[in-house]
């Protein structure tokens, strides 16, 4: 509407104009508020997102961590194994030559 137009409204009409206005203002704030509210939503999921990717990296060391020392403790039970199934034969010779220098170190001694 023209300036002159708006002129010749009377009270009635101006008012009604005017409240129709009040209306659309709150239709648009409240579509605004709405719309507000959905960008604090996906910014906090975007913010939970980082922090569950963050989460997710330190969890991973941890489980490298955990492999390490899986790997680790399977060795070491592997190099006892290989020990303790070393031939009797071999644990009896060795038993039979400490015993037989120990024995030669006592006739030594007499």
């Amino acid at each position: 509407m023209t300036e002159k137009e708006l002129r010749r409204l009377n009270r009635r009409e101006l008012l009604e104009m005017l409240i129709m206005q009040e209306k659309k203002l709150e239709r648009l704030q409240k579509k605004l508020d709405e719309a507000e509210a959905d960008l604090s939503e996906r910014r906090i999921a975007i913010k939970e997102s980082g922090s569950i990717a963050e989460a997710a990296l330190k969890l991973n060391g941890v489980f490298i961590a955990a492999q390490k020392a899986a790997e680790q403790y399977i060795d070491n039970i592997k190099m006892l194994n290989s020990v303790a199934e070393k031939p009797i034969d071999e644990v009896i010779a060795d038993n039979s030559v400490e015993f037989k220098l120990s024995k030669g170190k006592e006739n030594e001694k007499s």
